[in-house]
């Protein structure tokens, strides 16, 4: 839904309204918030609505206790995505890797801590995940903060106004990307339903989870050109 952002951001640097970046930054934080609280039912009920779809109860009870413990990074990418956004802008990418290449190191020492030496299992890889996700959205908001003053004047009551037209425009980008991605995932929720369902799914997983490593490659390639 923030890609809705990418568009607006971009026309108001361009006419040189720059001072419209933060209120457009701010109303998207306010949908992207709302949408998470929308979302939370699937997060809560993912173990019976995979059940429901078919798939092996061990397979199904494990992803639903991980996406329960996954839901705080779900709220922290209603702050990442538009700050994100808010900085490609202004062709600020640099910060954006910076911030990136930490999180990654950090990342990789956090949950060898976690899975290695607590022994946490996917309980240790759900918390890295979430500390590592806030620790990039917190980032990016205090660099915004604290060094973009020409985009950020501060919180504004203007980001409450025209919220439902920004909100059919997010809406609009988020069922384009998300059409791209849901039939992409379905491929595990039908792998699921073969013989052997355990390996079916986690072989998948794998596959799939080396070529999104690849397709980083171009999508980083893309957000920097745009």
């Amino acid at each position: 839904m923030a890609s809705a952002l990418e568009t607006l951001c971009g026309q108001a640097f361009g006419a040189g309204q720059i001072d419209l970046l933060g209120i457009y930054m701010q109303r998207s934080w306010i949908i992207l918030f709302a949408a998470c609280f929308a979302l939370l039912p699937l997060y809560l009920y993912a173990t019976p609505l995979l059940k429901l779809l078919g798939q092996e109860p061990g397979i199904a009870d494990l992803a639903g206790e991980f996406t329960m413990q996954v839901m705080p990074q779900m709220f922290s990418l209603a702050i990442n995505f538009p700050t994100q956004k808010f900085l490609q802008a202004q062709s600020k990418v640099g910060v954006l890797a910076w911030i990136g290449f930490a999180a990654f190191v950090g990342h990789i020492l956090i949950i060898f801590l976690f899975v290695n030496v607590f022994k946490w299992g996917t309980t240790g890889a759900a918390v890295a995940y979430d500390i590592s996700a806030w620790l990039v959205a917190l980032a990016q908001l205090i660099y915004v903060v604290g060094w973009c003053k020409d985009g950020w004047s501060g919180l504004s009551w203007l980001a409450f106004k025209d919220l439902w037209s920004f909100a059919k425009l997010s809406i609009a980008s988020a069922v384009m990307l998300c059409l791209e991605i849901w039939y992409f995932m379905m491929i595990i929720v039908l792998t699921g339903h073969l013989e052997d369902p355990v390996i079916a799914v986690g072989s998948l997983s794998i596959c799939m989870n080396i070529n999104g490593w690849e397709g980083m490659l171009f999508i980083g390639l893309n957000a920097a050109i745009s």
